[in-house]
């Protein structure tokens, strides 16, 4: 049987108790929601609704209008042309807030445009929708990531004097030294959730007080049955699942196979994924030494990754870093093959290496030293005590720390703090004093 995650109680860890959850009243900023490439921010939002929150859940920019039932408010971008109208309103109502917010964004010189233009479309999504947060007794906005969600619940929850908090990952970090205004939305929010160490490091760098870096890793709803360790292993067989993208390093990756397959390393290699480097990939993988061994599947959906994972002996993740600063964090397919009972092997990287220790969850090895991958893909093809003790202590490490339910429930348990600090300001002779 599939282990399930633990009960709501336990998962906030007795912080929200029972049926308080349901009473918050907290609005969800995506900048598309559902994705098919982005099933940990749903399983965040399931683990929500099984511990008793119901979130308004907005997306700005693709999804769908239903998720699991449950409506997602997509954001028509016609309703920008009535932009002028609700400034004015705002204007009328808040003029000091929306003055800040013009000399915010419309001084300076971005780092990147495509980042400014997303700051600049979610502070107009914010002024749309402040007036229909508050006919809707929202309390707190939560922005799943730091670039156009997090302008636009600031926005919002300026513009409605409640609390906003936002999320920050590896691009809203590093990419182009972060988002051009990351500094003044961590000041602004009530915490800033991040989901590995580090980002936590980086937000902390940024100056972000301790107390309000909250890292809660992402998580899976239910863990798969564990199988057993595959006999014989050969050829073994590999998986990687990535975004067909610079900072995943797989054209790296497809010469260490290379190498591999030079040295009489058997090997079934299937690149699982979609992006701007397919075109590229295909050639590489259709080119002498590697043909035939190494296949493009394209984007395939989530069961049928699991399938994947259900079939693989080695997963791997050859992540670098852009000249831009992109990079990954913890790759979310890295604990669900963790979870699966997949053996990884992974280049050396910040976010990686917190799931995977060299010798006890895996495998580590230099991007550049292709003997390295040699020696470490003969040694989980051979050995069955080293492959059945990574595995074990892999899925220890995914159990404890990759719960989506309790996860979920740190992320609740900040909500209610921050919409309980603002209530004990508001009331005359509470904290904080606001009468």
């Amino acid at each position: 049987m599939a282990r399930t995650a633990p009960s709501p109680n336990a998962a906030a860890g007795g912080v929200i108790r029972e049926g308080d959850a349901a009473t918050l009243r907290v609005a969800y900023f995506f900048t598309r929601f559902p994705h098919p490439t982005e099933t940990f921010l749903q399983r965040e939002v399931r683990g929500m609704w099984r511990l008793g929150l119901k979130p308004q859940i907005h997306s700005f920019h693709a999804g769908a209008p239903i998720f699991d039932g449950q409506p997602v408010r997509q954001f028509s971008k016609l309703r920008l042309f009535a932009l002028p109208w609700f400034v004015a309103l705002e204007w009328w109502r808040r003029p000091r807030v929306v003055a800040e917010f013009a000399a915010l964004l419309f001084t300076g010189w971005s780092r990147d445009w495509l980042n400014y233009w997303e700051n600049l479309y979610g502070a107009g999504v914010g002024v749309i929708l402040a007036s229909q947060l508050r006919r809707s007794g929202i309390q707190h906005v939560h922005a799943a990531w730091a670039s156009l969600p997090a302008m636009a619940a600031w926005v919002v929850a300026r513009l409605n004097d409640i609390t906003f908090s936002t999320g920050a990952h590896a691009y809203d970090l590093f990419e182009h030294g972060g988002d051009w205004f990351l500094r003044e939305k961590c000041a602004a929010a009530a915490f800033v959730h991040t989901s590995t160490e580090a980002g936590r490091r980086r937000l902390l760098g940024l100056g972000v007080p301790e107390d309000r870096v909250v890292l809660a890793r992402r998580g899976l709803d239910r863990f798969p049955e564990w199988r057993p360790l595959r006999s014989g292993r050969r050829p073994l067989r590999v998986v990687c699942v990535a975004r067909l993208v610079e900072k995943k390093g797989l054209l790296r990756q497809v010469g260490i196979y290379r190498h591999l397959l030079a040295c009489g390393v058997d090997l079934e290699v299937r690149i699982i994924g979609d992006g701007p480097l397919r075109e590229r990939l295909a050639r590489e993988t259709a080119a002498p030494g590697v043909r035939g061994a190494v296949v493009l599947t394209g984007h395939l959906d989530q069961p049928a990754v699991w399938s994947e994972l259900a079939r693989a002996d080695v997963l791997v993740h050859t992540g670098v870093v852009t000249a831009s600063g992109d990079r990954d964090g913890l790759p979310n397919v890295v604990p669900e093959a963790m979870a699966a009972g997949v053996l990884v092997v992974t280049a050396r990287g910040e976010g990686v290496m917190e799931a995977i220790s060299h010798e006890r969850t895996g495998l580590v090895c230099d991007l550049d030293r292709p003997e390295e991958w040699h020696g470490a893909f003969v040694r989980l093809r051979d050995d069955d005590v080293l492959a059945d003790r990574l595995r074990t202590a892999a899925r220890a490490w995914v159990e404890e720390h990759f719960d989506a339910g309790r996860n979920a429930g740190r992320i609740l348990a900040r909500f209610a703090r921050a919409i309980g600090e603002r209530r004990d300001e508001e009331v005359p002779g509470g904290r904080g004093g606001r009468a």
